[in-house]
């Protein structure tokens, strides 16, 4: 997946001392965060209604994201039902003084299309 895809979302933050563990990287909960952020983006975007984080159905840590790096994730949905969503996420690293860009993470997550009480309901009601 590429920024440049259509249908994808862009989130970026810098890596600060207080989101690293005792190593000098990023603890494994920000980066859930991060991108569980970027699948609720993504998901809202593609559904345009409330949606809501089902479950995180597979995460994968490749390489650790380092202090004073830039973590992206780049989030799209891969796969809709009648009211679920599945939105693809990469999480990347870069070192800003070289240009070093390392895939560190990737997860899938599942969003529901929901109602103002919380209820799921369908993506598209016209279906």
């Amino acid at each position: 997946m590429k920024a440049s895809d259509e249908g994808v979302t862009v989130v970026s933050e810098m890596v600060f001392p207080n989101q690293t563990n005792h190593y000098g990287t990023l603890f494994g909960g920000e980066a859930l965060k991060l991108m569980g952020k970027a699948a609720f983006i993504a998901a809202s975007r593609d559904a345009r209604k409330d949606v809501v984080m089902a479950s995180v159905d597979r995460t994968t840590f490749h390489e650790p994201v380092r202090q004073g790096d830039l973590a992206e994730v780049l989030a799209r949905v891969v796969k809709s039902g009648h009211s679920s969503l599945t939105v693809e996420t990469e999480l990347f690293s870069e070192n800003l003084r070289t240009g070093e860009r390392r895939l560190c993470s990737d997860a899938h997550f599942i969003m529901v299309v929901v109602d103002r009480d919380g209820r799921p309901i369908p993506r598209n009601p016209e279906r």
